[in-house]
């Protein structure tokens, strides 16, 4: 079971890309490869899974102990990380939570790729710097994204020369490879007609640029993973909302939920399904505020919700599946939505507002009563929250952040996404 870890010095600098041409390119081959994503994403790894076939876990290492990256890393194969903006960009105030930590913690190594779009001989610094910043934080290899011409690579794999790193390949400009993204990322893999033709792609230009038999020795064998016990389930059986509008669940929770015992059932709020039968309704995060006025259309969904509520069953949203539960949604353009009207909340995009970071949140009652590491990463504007809040919450520092969601009854929900109880949210070694 061996892995890598694919990073850069900054955002935007393509492992995306070069990362699921990768694990398509090698699945083509026959090679059993898996991906992984560092951080709190939900789009990426959608990706990752169909361009291998596998689940893609998100390994977060400021939520989750070194215990439980490990365990989750786990499978066979080879296991391809993507990191998450720079390799050594976290959380304030001391950067926890970067792919550098992941390096560290499987101690695996790290391939950089660097954009070299408006880079020559200053590539060589560059990649000297991150190569000497942290000795437990080992860079294998380069790969040059982005180039202009063979002229241009010749540039830089000289002036790369005396470093002494191996340069796997380099990947030339092409608007083909770009992909279309929207406020919270890429446009979902599940909206893309076009999917398998971009991976098929990205495979193509990657089998041309990089070493792919190179790049596979460089992989190192994952530590023996450790059995973990399942993050409990809040109940016995569990209805979640999934499709387009309601896609941001991380697998991992309902895994544990599953491993736990309760028995899941999902169901299509833009297809105006009820919600089925179940001692738990769960609303995860998505893009609701993209399909407002359909959500609002479907009461056979809605009416569901109100039911189950007034059975007293315990109905819960996160982020989007927060907003749908309160009395409206505003959308971009302005236009005011009816909402579920379980929590008396009001929502709106009409003029938006980030709101980004990790977030440790403390209920003392309710479905997830206890502290959980959790992110925040939303551009609605609350109107109206009127009521008992779900959570207290705090920053990444540790900064008081106040109340945060709201509880009417069985209903309750927030903008905070859950990562792992508190107990699993350490500082890693």
């Amino acid at each position: 079971m061996p892995g890598l870890i694919l990073a850069a010095p900054s955002s935007g600098s393509g492992k995306t890309t070069i990362t699921l041409g990768l694990l398509r390119a090698l699945s083509r081959r026959g090679k059993v490869v898996r991906g992984a994503k560092s951080g709190p994403d939900y789009i990426d790894p959608r990706f990752h899974e169909a361009a291998c076939g596998h689940p893609c876990p998100n390994l977060d290492a400021w939520a989750m102990t070194p215990e439980r990256i490990r365990a989750m890393a786990s499978g066979n194969g080879t296991l391809l990380i993507e990191g998450a903006m720079g390799l050594f960009d976290g959380a304030p105030p001391d950067g926890k939570g970067a792919t550098a930590d992941l390096a560290r913690i499987l101690d695996l190594p790290v391939i950089l790729v660097v954009d070299a779009s408006r880079l020559a001989g200053s590539v060589a610094p560059l990649v000297q710097g991150f190569a000497g910043f942290d000795t437990a934080v080992r860079i294998a290899a380069v790969i040059l994204n982005a180039t202009g011409s063979e002229r241009h690579e010749v540039i830089l794999t000289r002036a790369l020369a005396p470093l002494g790193l191996p340069v796997l390949g380099a990947i030339r400009r092409d608007r083909a490879l770009s992909q279309p993204s929207r406020h919270l990322g890429l446009v979902q893999a599940g909206e893309r007609p076009d999917l398998d033709a971009f991976l098929d792609a990205a495979a193509d230009r990657v089998e041309a640029g990089i070493d792919l038999d190179a790049l596979l020795a460089l992989a190192a064998p994952l530590t023996p993973a450790p059995q973990l016990a399942p993050i409990p389930a809040p109940a016995s059986s569990i209805a979640i909302a999934s499709d387009q509008a309601f896609a941001f669940a991380y697998p991992h929770l309902i895994a544990d939920w599953q491993r736990s015992g309760a028995a899941i059932k999902t169901f299509s709020p833009l297809a105006d399904e009820a919600a089925p039968e179940a001692d738990f309704i769960f609303l995860p995060g998505g893009y609701p505020e993209l399909h407002a006025g359909r959500i609002a259309s479907n009461q056979r969904f809605l009416g569901s919700l109100r039911d189950a509520a007034a059975r007293s069953v315990p109905v819960y949203g996160e982020c989007g599946g927060y907003m749908v539960l309160g009395q409206s949604l505003t959308d971009g353009e302005g236009k005011r939505h009816k909402m579920a009207g379980l929590l008396d909340l009001e929502t709106s995009f009409a003029a938006r507002r980030l709101h980004l970071g990790y977030r440790r949140v403390h209920a003392s009652t309710g479905p997830f009563a206890g502290t959980w590491a959790a992110h925040e990463f939303h551009y609605a504007t609350t109107i109206k929250a009127e009521g008992p809040p779900l959570f207290v919450a705090e920053d990444a520092q540790g900064a008081e952040l106040g109340p945060m969601g709201l509880v009417n009854g069985s209903v309750s929900g927030s903008f905070a996404h859950l990562i792992a109880p508190a107990a699993t949210a350490t500082r890693q070694e």
